[in-house]
């Protein structure tokens, strides 16, 4: 039996095979999953599960480099904003149009995620990264501009 971490099989799968620059989309319950979208349910009920214990779950699993949200989450769901900061820290923030969010963000997904959250705006979209010390901490490793502030 796997000790900790995602125990539920589907997402912990998906999760072992993103690579750097895949996005993973995290969404509420009425997200308007499309019909050829990998699809992972775990809605059980309103808020069951909530959208934070999901995405602070696959955060301590995956390597975040990017964080793309609607366009209103910052004026109309502050508080999802300010957690989304906080928890992923380290990451890029990025907004996007609400429609093309629904649209074009969900077709482009690896995989979507969809949580129990009623919550507005409550989609979010992971874009996975590298753990640069890691990855470029080897002798003779040139490390990229892009990466140097990380090592």
């Amino acid at each position: 039996m796997k000790r900790s971490g995602i125990l539920n099989a589907e997402l912990s799968g998906v999760l072992a095979t993103l690579g750097h620059t895949d996005l993973l989309l995290v969404v509420d319950a009425g997200f308007p999953v499309p019909r050829d979208a990998h699809r992972i349910d775990l809605a059980l009920a309103e808020n069951l599960p909530d959208l934070r214990t999901v995405l602070g779950l696959i955060a301590d699993e995956l390597v975040v480099e990017g964080v793309v949200r609607a366009e209103n989450v910052p004026t109309h769901n502050p508080r999802l904003d300010a957690w989304l900061h906080e928890r992923f820290a380290d990451a890029e923030f990025t907004t996007r149009p609400h429609a093309e969010v629904l649209g074009g963000l969900a077709r482009q997904a690896k995989a979507v995620v969809r949580t129990g959250a009623f919550e507005p705006w409550g989609n979010v979209g992971l874009y996975c990264g590298v753990d640069v010390p890691r990855w470029f901490g080897g002798e003779d490793v040139v490390v990229p501009d892009e990466y140097a502030s990380r090592i």
